[in-house]
């Protein structure tokens, strides 16, 4: 693995670092505003990641599926990030805190919304790593060079569609409680 995939292992690492930092300094130090600095810090993170990606290619670097999975980590945590961070907060706040509601199984009609939902943000993750794969493709100007960022595209629009018709699928044959 290159110097992109370990970027991209730092990027995730540094992400989830920066949310437990503002989640601790949130609720066991009391400092809201340094809590939420830290969490704001979580984008920084990702706009690090799309400038070395974005960097290395233009310097002459051949692009491989570790270029694109750069831009595949980049749309799913700019779709999934705010909903990470709040699921983050409320387990966080009840299992750490002893604060809040318990999380709870979701069950029928709103199951099937919850993960469709969910499938919807995947479709935007998809949509914005591929526009940052685009992007990046058009900038560089060398289709040789960078022909091997749609392989990992080629791939998501497959689980993407996957995800998708599965959860579609609980709205007819929704998820029933046990017993």
């Amino acid at each position: 693995m290159g110097g992109i995939g370990w970027l991209i292992v730092g990027a995730e690492i540094a992400f989830w670092v920066v949310i437990l930092l503002g989640l601790f300094t949130r609720y066991i130090l009391k400092k809201k505003r340094l809590g939420l600095f830290f969490l704001a810090l979580t984008p920084v993170v990702d706009l690090v990641l799309l400038i070395a990606t974005a960097v290395d290619l233009y310097n002459g670097a051949t692009a491989t599926t570790v270029h694109g999975i750069a831009a595949i980590y980049l749309g799913v945590s700019i779709a999934f990030g705010k909903s990470m961070i709040a699921w983050a907060d409320r387990q966080f706040t009840y299992y750490f805190l002893k604060q809040g509601e318990k999380p709870r199984k979701k069950y029928g009609f709103e199951h099937a919304r919850h993960e469709i939902k969910g499938s919807l943000q995947h479709l935007l993750a998809f949509l914005i790593g591929g526009a940052f794969i685009f992007g990046i493709h058009f900038f560089i100007g060398d289709p040789e060079r960078t022909a091997e960022l749609l392989n990992p595209l080629r791939i998501w629009a497959i689980v993407v569609g996957i995800d998708l018709l599965y959860s579609a699928s609980y709205f007819l044959w929704p998820r029933r409680a046990k017993g």
